[in-house]
């Protein structure tokens, strides 16, 4: 039977020119590793100095220096509690303030923070340039002050007379629908920043989203007085 199948017509016989060897993968990437040994061991070197690089900054460098400048923040934020807000700013002479603390620890969680209550202190001492800048600075992403922080830039941008940029930051305070303490009182800043603009019908969206949407909160005690004033009655 295989005599008959090699002399079967159009059936190809086999030369042993077109038989090669075949190549066991193991010994291909053998052959790789000897042609390329020197690059892949610099490669290799690279990634192991920057895995190591990272955990030492993050474990020898980052953690201790979160820890000094959480516990350095801490004094300056009793302070601002006590209204003290010179002191928070400044430090009392034997402890940094919030300034400082920013500064020092640019790059930590409470460095971050530490503008946050820089703009507060700013907001509430009536300097509104420097509240806008600070607040500005601070990164709220992840964090629970997220919100806070553009309502209050949103007032101290209202207060130097920027109603635009004022409208933009408390449209971002209120994105929370589920924030029924946060979100309500934003939005009432932010009808009376669209009452400052002119823009009557977008101020009565924003109360009437405060009367709808949150009827259980203080803004919306009062808020068919705004209404009204506007021209919206019930």
């Amino acid at each position: 039977m295989a005599n008959s199948a090699r002399t079967q017509p159009g059936v190809d016989r086999p030369t042993s020119s077109s038989s090669e060897p075949e190549i066991n993968p193991l010994d291909k990437v053998t052959v790789f590793y000897e042609a390329n040994k020197k690059m892949i061991s610099t490669v290799t070197t690279v990634v192991l100095v920057v895995v190591m690089g990272y955990f030492a900054y993050t474990k020898l460098y980052k953690g201790p220096a979160e820890e000094k400048a959480s516990a350095a923040l801490s004094i300056p934020q009793n302070y601002f509690a006590a209204d003290s807000l010179n002191m928070a700013l400044n430090g009392d002479g034997k402890n940094p303030g919030f300034i400082k603390i920013a500064k020092k620890y640019s790059g930590t969680a409470a460095g971050n923070l530490a503008h946050y209550y820089e703009g507060l202190c700013y907001l509430k001492m009536g300097d509104y340039k420097n509240a806008v800048k600070e607040l500005g600075d601070f990164d709220g992403k992840g964090t629970s002050l997220g919100s806070m922080a553009q309502g209050a830039l949103g007032q101290a941008l209202m207060e130097s007379g920027d109603n635009a940029k004022a409208i933009e930051a408390f449209k971002k305070a209120t994105a929370d629908a589920g924030d029924e303490m946060v979100t309500p009182m934003f939005l009432y800043q932010l009808g009376l920043a669209y009452e400052a603009s002119n823009n009557a019908a977008e101020a009565k969206n924003a109360f009437k989203r405060i009367r709808e949407e949150f009827p259980k909160s203080a803004q919306a005690r009062e808020i068919e007085k705004d209404l009204a004033r506007l021209g919206e009655l019930n």
